[in-house]
């Protein structure tokens, strides 16, 4: 199940109109995965301002679970960037990681995670399971919720609301 949620917490008022513009981003890799057949989620990552790593779903077409949109924008990034290590770099992703994601983005040292929809079957960030709250990791990624919400979830539910 996937779902909206609540608005975000009232730290991030400044910040919301920013995010929402990144997260217009994501949703449109959202939608080129979705005209691909593939479940619409899409994921770019940022830095100084610039997006420098983008990915869209894409396991059926590449016959491969790792595809998912935050793998696919994480290996961009790296790949521009020379580095595997992407520590002044924020992720903006429309829904909520999975833990296979959620453990990529720590070892690439994203510095924040933004994301959309909560998914209530194999969400990272508190939904099923918090990986980031875990203390005795190394690396801490900050992580922000339920941005643009509601847009991203329905587009979920309107895929799969499609499929049956």
């Amino acid at each position: 199940m996937i779902g909206p949620r609540s608005a975000p917490p009232a730290r991030y008022a400044a910040a919301l109109p920013e995010f929402a513009a990144w997260m217009s981003e994501a949703l449109a890799l959202a939608r080129q995965a979705q005209e691909r057949g593939e479940v619409p989620v899409g994921a770019i990552i940022v830095r100084n301002g610039v997006i420098v790593g983008r990915g869209g779903n894409a396991p059926i077409a590449d016959n491969d679970p790792t595809a998912h949109a935050e793998i696919g924008a994480l290996r961009d990034a790296a790949l521009r960037l020379g580095n595997y290590r992407l520590p002044e770099c924020d992720m903006y992703v429309t829904l909520e990681p999975c833990v296979m994601c959620a453990g990529a983005i720590l070892h690439a040292r994203i510095r924040r995670l933004v994301f959309g929809a909560r998914d209530l079957k194999t969400g990272s960030c508190g939904s099923v399971i918090d990986v980031f709250a875990e203390r005795s990791l190394n690396h801490h990624t900050s992580v922000i919720g339920d941005i643009e919400s509601e847009t991203c979830a329905r587009l979920l539910s309107d895929f799969f609301a499609g499929r049956r």
